[in-house]
């Protein structure tokens, strides 16, 4: 951004004020057209990426009605505080580089937990559909013929990155983004993911599960023709009081990583739209550094 006479300015910032927590108990909402959580049901549910405001008020009924909850690592104490006493509460991992059970044991057990007849809640971080392996245990319920209802959540590559001042799209930037997994980049295995056709696709590019190969995934980019000087994102605990915001270039992503010891659950945008942290930010973050 210039003046008139062709000198550079700073966008206006925000300041950021830091809303605490409370104990204060979630209102009771009564809203008619909420469906009952029927036995032998399974409800693949979203948990969206971190803070609880964020769940849906489908994943607040889910969670008040549901017998049994299988969990992933990232659903969060308070999520799970919502359950009924009495529920019982499955943990099943799913956490990348940490012990969790196979997909296909977890689709199993849904299944024997539906034929029990327990309204069973598959609770996952995020959405189900984009990158939790919801449609697996879809298709594994469907097969067994128990009825299932999908609750999507917020994902963290869109609701995450806006906790942290940077809009997926905007309209002076990009008029597209491109969402991709990176945990399988740069293996011994072939690759799954054409990276020439993703680098030269969007302006911004999301990248979800990313920490452990981001040296491999900037590398892949910049032989494909993406610019080492492009601005990168890394967001961690995104949502959440621990929040961290790194911003940097693509060529650095790596150093900066390494650097200020970026730990996952991590969510990773490349592209213009990480200008606009610097006057978007607003939830403030427990930490933020800029290379």
């Amino acid at each position: 951004m210039a003046d008139k006479d062709g000198s550079k300015t700073h966008p206006k910032k925000q300041e950021i004020v830091r809303l605490e927590r409370t104990d204060r108990p979630a209102p009771e909402i009564s809203l008619h057209g909420l469906p009952e959580f029927l036995p032998g049901w399974v409800w693949l549910t979203g948990a969206g990426p971190g803070d609880p405001g964020l769940l849906t008020l489908h994943a607040v009924n889910a969670l008040h009605q549901a017998d049994c909850v299988v969990y992933d690592a990232l659903v969060s104490e308070d999520i799970l505080s919502l359950t009924r006493t009495e529920a019982e509460l499955i943990y099943s991992g799913k956490r990348g580089g940490k012990p969790s059970l196979r997909q296909e044991d977890i689709s199993r057990q849904l299944v024997s937990l539906a034929q029990e007849k327990k309204r069973v809640l598959r609770l996952k971080g995020g959405d189900p559909f984009v990158f939790g392996r919801g449609g697996e245990e879809a298709q594994a319920l469907v097969q067994a013929q128990i009825p299932f209802r999908l609750i999507p959540g917020i994902s963290a590559g869109i609701g995450g990155l806006g906790y942290a001042g940077i809009p997926v799209t905007h309209r002076e930037v990009n008029h597209a983004v491109t969402f991709v997994t990176g945990h399988l980049a740069g293996k011994d295995t072939p690759e799954l993911l054409d990276w020439s056709a993703i680098a030269r696709a969007t302006p911004v590019i999301v990248i979800y599960m990313a920490m452990s190969r981001l040296g491999a995934i900037a590398d892949l980019l910049m032989q494909a023709g993406r610019d080492g000087g492009e601005k990168i994102a890394i967001v961690t605990h995104a949502t959440m009081p621990e929040q961290r915001v790194v911003t940097g270039t693509l060529g650095s992503a790596a150093a900066l990583a390494a650097k200020y010891d970026l730990q996952p659950p991590s969510i990773i945008v490349i592209g213009d739209v990480v200008d606009l942290h610097n006057e978007l930010s607003w939830f403030g973050a427990a930490f933020e550094a800029q290379d």
